[in-house]
């Protein structure tokens, strides 16, 4: 009777709220972790509703529906974002849900071992010979994206600005999805070394551990990236050289859950899940094919040392009695 009376209390503490779940695996576990430890945790009542960037921001902007936004890439939304922000609708509470993420340049593991030297961008542009393309040893293989994706546009831009053609580079289509991690599998199944794009969180970072390089270029500004870099060449006729725009990922709720949320929104703004685990749940769950839910629950089992830091111990308690 006590156990269900403090329920009771937590739950109209805490009441109903709807989290966004996104389409994409790291946002699946995320939302999936949340609603575990919100409802076991401190009795509230969470509804997951699918979602996506643009269309989640959307629907939180003009209908306040959903509440919570756990992993919100804000690049793609970020002028209505912070007028919504500065107008009280939406509200930041985590900047980073997840650390180390973003886009960029990679290498692999082994050649960062090899050439502890060569750790960033532009000590690396200067030796193309260290990574040999198989259709011409003589050129340095940067492999970009595939065409039609937008990091297509701003990685031929980048390879235009920081004159890799004259450096001996050759910039490289995978052709697909599958090219593009089939290149990085075969690379480091074989010891070669590996020169290119790719992004955080995912199973493929997590699974061969690439290393991203820092850049010694600062960034070139809005209008070099906005109103060049990431447009078609022939839009772009002078990119300056500039490292990649930063990726910001933010957790956003709504104005009501903000003023009613009470625990609810302390839980959200503590959580922060490690770059280096949410890869190795990435690999987990494309190993596993497991679903957000199967995931989080191997999530909670397997990382207590990480998740019982966000919350009280008499929430944790409640989380371990479901698990």
């Amino acid at each position: 009777m006590t156990t269900a009376l403090a329920s009771g209390a937590m739950a109209s503490e805490c009441g109903e709220l709807t989290m966004a779940e996104m389409n994409w695996a790291s946002a699946e576990l995320m939302a999936n972790v949340d609603k575990l430890i919100l409802e076991e945790g401190y009795g509230c009542d969470v509804e997951l509703i699918p979602g996506a960037t643009t269309t989640t921001f959307a629907s939180m902007n003009e209908k306040g529906e959903p509440d919570v936004a756990g992993e919100l890439w804000i690049n793609a939304v970020r002028d209505p974002l912070m007028a919504a922000m500065e107008e009280g609708r939406l509200h930041s509470v985590v900047e980073g849900p997840i650390t180390g993420l973003g886009e960029g340049w990679w290498v692999t593991e082994k050649f960062a071992a090899d050439h502890p030297e060569l750790d960033t961008v532009e000590k690396l542009l200067e030796h193309p010979e260290l990574f040999p393309y198989a259709e011409d040893e003589s050129l340095g293989a940067f492999m970009g994206c595939p065409a039609g994706w937008g990091c297509q546009l701003s990685n031929a831009n980048l390879f235009r600005a920081f004159d890799m053609e004259d450096k001996g580079w050759t910039l490289v289509d995978p052709g697909s999805a599958a090219g593009l991690d089939g290149s990085i599998a075969k690379a480091v199944e074989r010891d070669e070394p590996w020169f290119g794009y790719y992004w955080a969180p995912t199973a493929i970072i997590g699974k061969y551990k690439l290393q991203m390089l820092e850049w010694e270029t600062e960034w070139a500004g809005s209008e070099n990236w906005d109103g060049c870099i990431v447009k078609p060449e022939q839009e772009c006729l002078d990119p300056q050289p500039s490292s990649y725009t930063e990726s910001e990922v933010h957790s956003i709720i709504t104005d009501r859950l903000m003023q009613e949320g009470g625990i609810a929104v302390d839980y959200l703004k503590s959580r922060v899940f490690p770059g280096e685990i949410m890869n190795e749940m990435l690999v987990y769950m494309n190993e596993n094919q497991a679903t957000g839910e199967d995931a989080a629950y191997h999530f909670l089992e397997t990382y207590p040392e990480i998740w019982t830091g966000w919350v009280s111990e008499e929430a944790a308690e409640g989380v371990k009695s479901e698990l």
